[in-house]
Parts: structure tokens; sequence; C-alpha cells
């Protein structure tokens, strides 16, 4: 935040924006995200049993396989057989191998990759780790069968890696049956961590958990290798319901009694009503709670949903999400063993449509139908994975065809692609070059909000020689014009581009009981000022939420708030059932000395810390773990460990940029600031152009003097990242301080405009512009400023030192 002592910036406020960057890196990335696979975090759970868990010995049952479940349920194993989670992975053989290896040749990027068989195995010719001759490799496993199969290979060490060419499964007539590369226009050379041999192209970590059954990764970070292992190699029985030994015995005894009889003794130790041995029970829905309302034309709930196990299960694999303890406990919630990411940058679009490869849970919990309580069965059938019926009929199970399959509703020509239900309702987006997948927010289109969120809108999706402009107007025409109420993805869009009336809009969202969980966890977590009463208003009241996204995303607001908010806020969430909630308090609550927090608080966040580092070990293989563990070492006064976790980090993977930024600050916390210089050197010459090791190297350089130099190098990464207020504060006062006032107040203007509710801008304009004998404009910057953050101390200190000095001229 903007202070009083601002009024002269100058090389040395410079040096300390470095502890300033580094300081924010410690907290808002504590709990860093993996560049392109999920959050890394593990640990003990200790959740409330929700309705249809059923504590039935479940950390004594036992795997028993899909042969022993098919012996009493041949019609489920027969609609399983042949289905995406059947075929999810393969042992290698003639009929399970769809591609081409009858010597087929594949050329990307100046690399041939040759197809062929030798002995019965099926071999791939292409380039190799070390970036030098085409090696031989044979393939170990299939992976997925439609609308594409990808090649597991087999490394040192148990490690398998997935093969970037892929085959396109299906019919030529519909462009398949041909190799592709799964990144057409990326370069990806040896050493790039999507390069075929790289970190994120390791099955291990990246797919196995979903792919196969009771899988456990069992990655061993003192050998570096892997004893992966897992019950069946494919999505099987017991990979939903549990581990069935305990329901086979049930069943065993339960041959010849009554159906009374047999139903008592399956009740299990907390009397949960016929668990028949099961760990969990994922029928208990209420198939007869529903009835058609005839005034909407749809159905509704007639009983409350009785439990949201169903779709939990579902999300821990069909969600963006991080593992935090692998020790999964089928029909616990979600927050127990896993950290579901929110509706992020770069994942979602600001309205929640989707755009990065996400998935399914996400979207549907931004649905209406999520809230009236619909489950992944009701569309889905839980074996076959097929749609319980084709076409519009699956929507006309819950939507009365007269009302809604009428071109009065959809407004298109009868049996028309945009009559369908799913046009509108759940566009595609094709990921994987070639597989498209359908939105699962089901949301209505809202074209009006193309230019507010720029998100898509599906009218435009279909009709492309159209923009949004002319689909709002067309929408407009047949319901006539309405006042509709502000949708919170324009407030997530201000965030996103620093508006200064961001965080009050922000707060609207996150007061409104009826917007979903996923979108008020979301809005908490972009507070820019977390200290105003507002922002702590709705914090406390957040912290209390009964849904752990929503207490998530307060914890997320606080990253960067002092000691002082976090020490209010954070306590109660040491205790809190969710291990994703518990863990991140803890962190937050890392640096806070014992005696401050007293004796059970203290103890409560050592414990979760324990669980926090439990959760980087599962991810032990990857930077993320390792640079998490080295800011909480930080966090905690300790540079020599963390010195030691940011270096594995960078041992891991090279290319890991937040480790070699946050190991150069480490190293300029001993005064080896050349030593620093060095490792940025060495960054940028693997990936040049990266706007933060620019950051990085030119702080450091000032601090050994070279201004020259460092203003060069702020240059480029204030040019690399325009979008990136910091960068162009720190360059502003850097240009300032080398006597070009004028440029740097020019940079200012432009950044402010970009970013109005960035502080540190209007502090640096008003200083600037002080400095300069410009006491009118100094003043208008900081009454801006104090606008923006009116309890601010150093806001008011900057504005009553300007308006003195506007009095005494």
């Amino acid at each position: 935040m903007a202070s009083a002592n601002r009024a002269r910036p100058s090389w040395a406020v410079i040096a300390a924006a470095l502890a300033v960057a580094a300081a924010l890196a410690t907290m808002a990335g504590l709990l860093v995200r993996g560049r392109r696979g999920p959050e890394t975090a593990s640990g003990a759970g200790r959740a409330a049993t929700p309705a249809g868990f059923a504590a039935t010995a479940a950390a004594d049952a036992t795997y028993v396989g899909v042969p022993t479940c098919a012996g009493c349920h041949e019609a489920e194993t027969e609609a399983w057989r042949g289905s995406h989670h059947d075929l999810a992975m393969q042992e290698v053989s003639e009929p399970t191998v769809l591609g081409d290896f009858d010597g087929a040749r594949f050329e990307h990027r100046g690399v041939t990759t040759t197809f062929f068989r030798r002995d019965g195995g099926f071999i791939i010719q292409t380039d190799d780790s070390d970036g030098g001759a085409l090696a031989e490799f044979e393939i170990a496993y299939t992976f997925g069968v439609t609308p594409l199969q990808q090649y597991l290979i087999a490394f040192p060490g148990g490690r398998y890696q997935a093969l970037g060419i892929a085959w396109d499964s299906r019919p030529r007539e519909q462009g398949g049956q041909r190799w592709f590369h799964l990144y057409p226009d990326a370069v990806l050379e040896a050493g790039d961590p999507l390069h075929w041999t790289g970190i994120d192209q390791n099955w291990n970590h990246m797919c196995a958990e979903c792919h196969s059954t009771n899988l456990r990764k069992g990655y061993r970070a003192a050998e570096d290798r892997y004893e992966t292992t897992w019950s069946e190699l494919d999505v099987a029985c017991e990979a939903c319901h549990g581990p069935g030994s305990a329901h086979v015995e049930w069943a065993r005894a339960a041959a010849g009694e009554s159906r009374e009889a047999a139903a008592a003794r399956g009740r299990g130790p907390d009397r949960a009503p016929d668990s028949l041995g099961l760990v969990v029970r994922l029928d208990d829905r209420n198939l007869d709670g529903w009835e058609m309302s005839h005034e909407t034309g749809t159905v509704r709930r007639t009983a409350p949903m009785p439990s949201r196990v169903e779709v939990e299960s579902c999300a821990r694999c069909h969600s963006r999400r991080g593992v935090i303890d692998e020790r999964y406990v089928h029909g616990r919630p979600l927050h127990d063993t896993h950290r579901p990411a929110l509706l992020d940058r770069g994942l979602y679009f600001a309205d929640g449509q989707v755009r990065g490869e996400v998935y399914e849970y996400g979207s549907f919990l931004q649905s209406r139908m999520y809230t009236a309580g619909v489950t992944c069965s009701d569309c889905h059938d839980p074996h076959s994975l097929r749609l319980l019926a084709g076409g519009d009929a699956l929507c006309a199970r819950c939507h009365a065809p007269d009302r809604f399959a009428a071109e009065s509703h959809h407004h298109h020509p009868a049996a028309s692609p945009g009559a369908r239900c799913v046009s509108c309702h759940m566009p595609e987006r094709t990921y994987m070059v070639i597989d498209p997948r359908r939105d699962h927010s089901l949301r209505v289109p809202r074209p009006d909000l193309a230019a507010s969120t720029a998100a898509p809108d599906a009218c435009t999706g279909c009709h492309r020689d159209r923009d949004a402009a002319w689909a709002a107007r067309s929408i407009e025409s047949w319901h006539g014009r309405r006042e509709r109420p502000p949708h919170w993805g324009e407030a997530i869009a201000a965030a996103w581009r620093g508006e200064a009336e961001a965080d009050r809009r922000l707060l609207e969202v996150a007061a409104d009981e009826g917007a979903p969980a996923i979108v008020r966890g979301t809005a908490l977590s972009l507070l820019r000022d977390p200290a105003s009463p507002g922002a702590r208003a709705a914090l406390t009241r957040a912290i209390a939420d009964r849904d752990g996204l929503v207490r998530l995303g307060a914890l997320a607001a606080l990253d960067g708030a002092a000691i002082e908010e976090r020490l209010a806020l954070c306590g109660p969430l040491l205790h809190d059932p969710a291990l994703a909630v518990r863990i991140d308090a803890a962190r937050l609550l890392a640096p806070v000395p014992a005696d401050r927090l007293g004796r059970s608080e203290a103890a409560a966040r050592d414990a979760a810390l324990g669980e926090y580092r439990a959760a980087q070990e599962i991810d032990a293989d990857r930077p993320e773990a390792h640079f998490n563990l080295g800011n909480l070492a930080l966090a905690q006064n300790d540079p020599v460990e963390a010195e030691r976790e940011y270096r594995e980090a960078v041992r891991i993977d090279p290319t890991f940029v937040p480790a070699r930024v946050n190991l150069a600050d480490v190293l300029r916390l001993s005064g080896r600031d050349a030593e620093a210089v060095r490792l940025l050197r060495d960054a940028l010459a693997r990936h040049g152009g990266d706007a933060t090791l620019h950051h990085a190297l030119g702080l450091a350089l000032v601090r050994l003097g070279r201004h020259a130099e460092a203003l060069g190098e702020l240059e480029r990464a204030a040019a690399a990242a325009p979008g990136e207020p910091r960068y162009a504060y720190v360059l502003a006062v850097a240009l300032h301080s080398a006597g070009r006032s004028d440029e740097a107040i020019a940079l200012l203007e432009r950044t402010h405009e970009r970013q109005p509710g960035d502080a540190d801008v209007l502090a640096a304009l008003a200083s600037i512009e002080l400095e300069r004998g410009r006491t009118a404009a100094a003043l208008e910057h900081a009454r801006r400023l104090g606008a923006l953050h009116p309890n601010d101390a150093g806001a008011r200190a900057l504005a009553a030192q300007i308006e003195g000095a506007a009095a005494r001229e």
C-alpha cells in the first residue's frame, strides 16, 4: 500500500521494492499452482461424515476386483464393458492398439517419427530426452480410446511418459485414422516441460489417479523413483463404489436370509440405513422426490437433496484439482482429499464459461441444475457413461417439450442445429485438438455480457459472421427490452482489469446467497483490500460459510493481508473439518510467533502445518511442491531450508521461474547479490523474455548499484507484461530517478488508465508530481487514492502532506 514516505521515489525505493515483492510472493505464492497441472498440496482428513457415507470398516475394506463384482452385478458389468472407464488404460495387444504401426511416418517441426512393429511389440522411433539422435521406444500401455488414443512409454525409475503424438481414432470420414500432434503450434524441444519426455507429460503425476483404480503414485524422493501401484489398470467398479470386500462378505452371508434380516445386518456402526457392507451408497438421491411444475414446465424437487456424495465422487476426477491426501476414502467430502480450483483466470472466462481444460465439476457447480438437486447420473448412465436419452429427449425428461422444444423458445427452425438444447445451453470447446467437450454450467446465453466480460457467447459460436452486439439485439427483439440484474461475471472481469470499483462489486457478489458457492469464493479471492470494513465483514461471514469453496476464497483474499488481519480471521479455520481449508489457514499463519497465537491455537497451527507439509510431499516429484515448502520455510524465518527447497525445485525443473526468482531473493538475504544475478541471467538464457525474471534481475542490479543495466531489465519486464502494474510502477520510479520524469509520468498514466484500482501507481503519480512542483496534479492523484482506500493511514498521510504543500504555495 502506498504511504507518505513515497514522496521522493528513488533508486533506493526500487531496491526496497524487491523486499516487498518477495514478501508478496511468499504470502500469495505459498500454495502455487502448477503451470499446466492442478494445484499441489495432503494430510489426514477429519471431515464430518456426510449423508450417504457408511462407516463400514472403510479403513479395513479391501479391493476385490471386477470378476468378483460381476458375479452378482452382471447387468452393470456388461454396461461398463467397452465404456471410456473400462478402456481408460489397457495392456498393449493387437486389439487394444488402434494406431497405424505398419511403418507409418509422421513429421512435426523437423522430427520424423516412425511407428512399426517388432517381435510382437509396438515400437516408436522419435526424438529422445537428450535432444540428440532418434531413439526407439516400445509402447507399454494404451491410454484412452476415443476420439483419440495416446501411448505410454516406460522410462527408468518407474516413470511412464505420454507420447505427444496421438492417434485420431475417429472414422476417416470425420477426419480421423491419422497421427497428429497434441501441440501443433508449439516448438517443444528436449528439456521443455511439455516435451513428451518432460515433467508435464509424466503419467505417474499428471494422469494416473483418474485412469486406474486404487492408484497410489508412490514417489520415493530419496531415490527419485516411482513405485506406482493400482488394484486394476482401468476405472473399474471400486474406483467409484470403494473397496468391496465388506460388501462381498455381507452378500455371502445374506444368501438365504430374508431381505429385512439382511438389511438389518447390513447397517453400519453409524446406523447408516441398509449400508449392505458398502463403503458408500451412491443411490441415495430421492428419485421419487420430483414433480413437474405446470407453471414453469420444469420438474422440481419436492424434498431436499439427501446428499451430494455422487457429485463429489465424480468430482474426484472430473474437476480441476490437486491431491492433498492420497488416502482417498470413498464418500468423504472432496475437500478432505483434494483442493478444487476456483474460477481462476486462464481456467475460466470471467462469466464462468470454460476456457482451460477444467472438466465438468467447476462448471456444473455454477448451474441451476446443481442448485435444483440434479446429479451426474440424472443424465449419464453411471456404468456405460452413455446419456440416458438421445438428443433433446434427454432434456425433455425434466423440461416440458411443448414449452422448450418450440420455436417460440429457441427461435430457430425446427430440427436445425440451433434448435438443439445443447447448442445454446451447453456450447462446445475443443481440447487436445480434436476432443470437443460441452460446458456443464448449462447457462442461458448472454451475448450482452461479451463487451464487459470479454467472454464468448453461444450465439456467435454458430453465427460466426456476426458479433455479440447483433446477438444481444436479436434476443432483445424476441423478449423485449428488459432490465437484467448485474451478472457476477462483470464483477470478476472488473477485478481482472484492476478497476477502482472492483472490490465493491465483488463484495456484492460475495454477499449474494443465491450465487453459486464457487462464484462467491472466487469473488472473495479477488479482493484487493481485505482490510477495508466491508471486506472484513464479508470475510468474517465467509469463514463460517458451510461451503468449503467460500472458505477457501476467503483465505485466498488474506494472502496479501497483514498479520493482524490473518490472526483475526484464520484462527477458527485451523480446526476446519475440510483438510483443504485447514492447511490453507495454517500456511497463512505460518509467520506468526507461537506466543501471539496462544497455546491451543499454536498447537492446532503446528498440527495443520504438518498436514500441509505432508500434502506437499505427495508431489515431491514436482517443482511446485518444493517452491511451496521453500516459501513456508521463508515465512518461518529459515532461509537455509528455503534455499534448499528452491534449489530442489530448480533441479527438478530448470524452467520453473518462481523458484528461481525466490531463490535469488534468498541469496539477497545472505548478501549474495552477484550470485543472484548469475542465477537470473542463466534462467533468462534458458527462456528469455520472461517478465518476472527481467524484473527480478533489474532489482538485483539496483542493489549492486548497476543502475543503467537495471533500467534496461526493468524496461524489458514492463514491455513483456504491459498489463502488470507492479512492473510499470517500479520502472516509472527508475525512470524518474534517472531524470526521465516525463516518461515516468506518461507510463504511470497509461498504467492507471488500464488498472485504475492500483494504489501504488496512484501513489507514485502523486509523489512524482509533488516533487516536480505540480501540486494540483499531485493532490488530484492523492485524493483518488484516498477514495480508493479511505481507511488506509498511508493514503491519508500522503494526501495530508500534499495538501500541506499546496497550502504553503
